[in-house]
């Protein structure tokens, strides 16, 4: 929603900033005493040079100009915006303009940007170093943090993301089970390992590809999708694959393929065809950790997975994940 005057070419480009509302870099001329006329806004022009001299370089070094899919704008048309600073609710960009920001670095800014107690916290541990490649106290602080807020976790093992740790639980689920097939669900999407690049919504969708080029029929052949809220097409795959399921991962809410909320009867069946046939039920909480509820989506649903995984929100935007359970 841009409320400058500008060409159709940069109202897309704002558009396209699904979550951003344009902060409005306004100033009102001074209203004398006992005028009754309203004050006149004197909006600032709306340029975007700076970043597209940004983006033009940082698509002759970086795939797309972009370190993330997503960020590329490619199915949802018009230009990145390159940023430069945030804080508080506020993010400013390379070119000076100010914007309202409502996706908080994709959720895990729940304090808002650059909080000062947070920025005191990490150059208070940053001045003892930046790795160790060793044990060290505030691992333990982290995991009893982690275990006191989600009912579902006994035991965590920290990973650098997301991904990495859908990847470990994939593994843990054949490991626990010795079966290889696991099931996700249509448009769900758990990070870029192979097996889960299938159906994989918008983590795929941004690249304008149905599915990701590289991935081998052999990965994606263990890999079984299923239509979220409809417990009829879990049951037929369990039924297909008898004694071959090691387990279900699924987003407590789906997030990458529109906003999809799960029915209540739905997840509580799920839990219980798990337990059926002795298959893993895995919440993939990388979005919805710590958000939808301080325990997840789990504590917001009352369904106990036996496996979650969550993301950076665990470090507050540093690079971190975790995947827990029993």
């Amino acid at each position: 929603r841009d409320p400058h005057t500008i060409s159709a070419r940069y109202t897309l480009r704002m558009l396209s900033l699904a979550s951003f509302s344009l902060g409005l870099n306004l100033g009102t001329t001074p209203t004398r005493a006992g005028d009754v006329r309203m004050a006149v806004d004197v909006r600032a022009p709306f340029k975007t040079t700076e970043s597209d001299r940004l983006m033009d370089e940082a698509r002759e070094i970086m795939p797309g100009g972009v370190s993330s899919p997503v960020r590329a704008f490619k199915s949802v048309g018009g230009d990145p915006v390159v940023f430069d600073r945030v804080k508080g609710a506020y993010a400013w960009d390379v070119d000076g303009n100010k914007y309202v920001d409502y996706v908080g670095t994709w959720g895990p800014a729940i304090v808002g940007h650059a909080d000062d107690r947070v920025l005191d916290a990490v150059k208070a541990t940053m001045d003892k170093g930046t790795s160790f490649g060793a044990p060290c106290a505030l691992e333990n602080e982290l995991a009893k943090m982690v275990i006191d807020a989600v009912p579902s976790v006994e035991m965590v093992r920290f990973t650098n993301s997301g991904t990495e740790a859908c990847m470990g639980v994939l593994r843990l689920m054949r490991a626990y089970t010795k079966r290889e097939k696991v099931i996700k669900f249509d448009g769900c999407y758990h990070g870029h390992a192979d097996s889960f690049l299938v159906a994989a919504g918008s983590g795929v969708a941004t690249l304008g590809l149905p599915d990701s080029p590289g991935v081998t029929q052999g990965a994606s052949a263990s890999t079984l999708v299923a239509t979220y809220n409809d417990i009829e097409s879990v049951k037929a795959l369990f039924e297909a694959n008898k004694g071959e399921v090691a387990g279900v991962i699924l987003e407590g809410v789906v997030g990458n393929s529109g906003f999809i909320v799960p029915d209540q009867a739905f997840l509580t069946e799920l839990r219980q065809v798990c337990d059926d046939n002795g298959a893993v039920l895995v919440f993939d909480e990388v979005m919805t950790g710590f958000r939808i509820s301080y325990g997840g989506a789990q504590q917001h649903w009352g369904i106990t997975p036996d496996l979650s995984t969550f993301g950076k929100v665990i470090g507050g935007g540093l690079p971190v994940g975790a995947d827990a359970g029993k």
